[in-house]
């Protein structure tokens, strides 16, 4: 047979193949972009466990699982539910994402135990995604002032396989609802969630401990009468810190009133027992050798450098004695801040003399006393370095606010004097802080 022929002039005929290849190509980018976008969601998973695994302090812990729920699934609001003891109902409901006006429009509204939705969740502690929370048979109605919300993707947390609290997320910003991928990813965000809440209770449990460990190493001052004082010691912020801030007060059998504040480098155990060590051997020194400021800490220096292994410490040792009719304050400092005298008249005057070495330092330094009349009625604050230090200031700068305060409330007792200048201190609060104040007696010595 003869072979069929193009008719002349005709293009040859060629499949199209370019529509086909198109589509292909198209369903690849497609996957490819499902790809990137599932990564990004692991990595931003990945970013916010890390992010709520670093925060120790329950309060900040909660906040920021909300605020990481939210980013994960750009939600507008977001809310914990934490449950009361029973798991019945909500004890505490922390709202994010409101703005001042929807706060100020629920100021009057009953805080919400767990009803409707939210009680559902309680009672169901499966995750839920509702696309019309109005349109909803379990919806219960939103409280006065509440903004109209409309989507919600609900998910419980469990601490030790028991039911801590929900999380609630609503509406996203681009307006669909929650699918699918968002409850995948908040599910697994509550998982971690649960971890953090743990380690932040265990967290307040080790910080409860270490301030009590450290408040039973520091004393209980006597009765300093005709004198009066009294003593603070404030904890830092820091997450599980135990600090070498230490102070005493006690008569001596000479009459006159000794006091010494000091302050261990560290902020650990070693610290604190270090702390508690030397504290133990100056008031015996103290006790036993009627000599002055300076030779009492260059005994302690010396003690310590000969039996120990603490680390290097600060301290200023002073004596009130009786002199004449009148009262003589003596002091001598290893490498700490001067005191603060307040006269009956509210004269501030910072007492700044040559420091010495610090203990720990060099044992063959000689240390310096220092002497200064004190009116009846007269107020020493002995302080460290806590109550004044700011990154974002120099010293003077916490010095000066510590005048201001301490002359503004001088009236007070020195119980109330040392707490007020710790509650309104112009420090940072990152390192804790310690506060003695003396007041020597209204009338002159013997006839006080």
């Amino acid at each position: 047979m003869e072979r069929d022929e193009e008719p002349q002039g005709a293009e040859p005929h060629i499949p199209d193949l370019g529509r086909g290849l198109d589509a292909e190509l198209e369903r690849i980018a497609g996957q490819l972009q499902e790809l990137a976008r599932a990564k990004d969601r692991l990595q931003g998973l990945l970013d916010a466990v890390m992010a709520i695994s670093q925060e120790l302090e329950l309060p900040v812990v909660l906040r920021r699982i909300i605020t990481t729920a939210m980013d994960l699934v750009h939600a507008r609001y977001g809310a914990l539910g934490v449950l009361d003891e029973e798991g019945e109902q909500l004890a505490q409901l922390i709202p994010v994402g409101l703005t001042e006006q929807e706060r100020a429009d629920l100021a009057d509204s009953e805080f919400p135990h767990g009803v409707g939705l939210l009680g559902h969740l309680i009672h169901n502690p499966e995750p839920l995604r509702v696309a019309d929370i109005p349109s909803h048979p379990l919806f219960a109605g939103f409280p006065a002032g509440h903004p109209t919300m409309h989507t919600l993707l609900g998910v419980a947390i469990s601490v030790r396989g028991e039911i801590y609290g929900d999380l609630y997320l609503c509406d996203r910003h681009d307006g669909q609802p929650f699918d699918a991928h968002d409850e995948d990813i908040v599910v697994a965000l509550a998982g971690a969630a649960g971890v953090a809440i743990e380690n932040a209770h265990l967290f307040e449990q080790l910080r409860a401990g270490a301030e009590q460990f450290q408040r039973l190493l520091l004393p209980t001052l006597p009765d300093l009468r005709p004198f009066s004082g009294a003593a603070v010691y404030r904890p830092a912020s820091a997450p599980a810190h135990l600090g070498g801030d230490w102070y005493d007060a006690l008569l001596l059998p000479d009459h006159a009133c000794a006091a010494v504040i000091g302050d261990v480098v560290g902020h650990d155990l070693h610290a604190a027992a270090a702390m508690a060590q030397t504290r133990n051997m100056l008031r015996a020194l103290l006790y036993d050798r009627r000599t002055p400021p300076s030779a009492v800490l260059a005994q302690l220096d010396r003690t310590l450098h000969a039996i120990t292994a603490n680390p290097v410490t600060t301290a200023c040792l002073a004596r009130i004695e009786p002199e004449d009719n009148a009262w003589t304050l003596r002091w001598s400092t290893a490498g700490h801040l001067p005191p603060l005298l307040i006269t009956p008249d509210r004269h501030a005057e910072y007492l700044h003399a040559d420091p010495g070495v610090p203990l720990g330092v060099d044992i063959g330094q000689p240390r310096p006393d220092h002497t200064h009349p004190l009116a009846a009625d007269t107020t020493v604050i002995f302080f460290t370095d806590g109550l004044i230090e700011h990154p974002a200031h120099p010293i003077d700068t916490g010095l000066e606010a510590l005048v201001q305060l301490a002359t503004t409330h001088a009236d007070l007792s020195p119980d109330g004097l040392v707490q007020t200048l710790v509650a309104h201190h112009p420090s940072d609060g990152h390192d804790d802080m310690a506060v003695l104040a003396l007041r020597t007696p209204r009338g002159t010595p013997g006839r006080s």
